[in-house]
């Protein structure tokens, strides 16, 4: 079972930025295409990005394109979530999920793709 953490949460302001990192606990994050999801309470988990496990590929659903970037460090075994010009709206809490394949295109955002699961990690955007 291949235990995901999160981190790199906290508050910020609107405009600010923050950084999440997923590693896997004991395993090369390396074998993995990764994704993230955000949860709101009274909502399902909604697919923010994912990226395949050479980063040959990404996907970003609409409403972070231009501002959110995934990245990973083959070096390290990081899964990285930069996040900028944050809104109130991005409040929530974020979680990093894994399967050995990348999803297609129009499967990608679907939490059900995904076997492996972190915690989360608590984003709050808020003046």
């Amino acid at each position: 079972q291949v235990q995901l953490v999160e981190s790199g949460g906290g508050l910020v302001q609107p405009g600010g930025s923050l950084r999440l990192s997923c590693t896997a606990a004991g395993y090369e994050l390396d074998a993995y295409a990764v994704g993230w999801f955000r949860k709101v309470p009274g909502k399902g988990r909604e697919g923010i990005s994912s990226i395949s496990k050479s980063a040959g590929r990404k996907y970003y659903a609409d409403f972070v394109r231009g501002r959110f970037t995934i990245s990973r460090d083959m070096a390290t075994s990081v899964v990285y979530l930069e996040m900028n010009n944050l809104k109130p709206e991005d409040t929530a809490i974020y979680y990093c999920a894994a399967r050995t394949t990348l999803p297609g295109q129009s499967t990608w955002w679907d939490e059900g793709q995904y076997d492996f699961w972190g915690q989360g990690t608590r984003v709050t955007v808020s003046s």
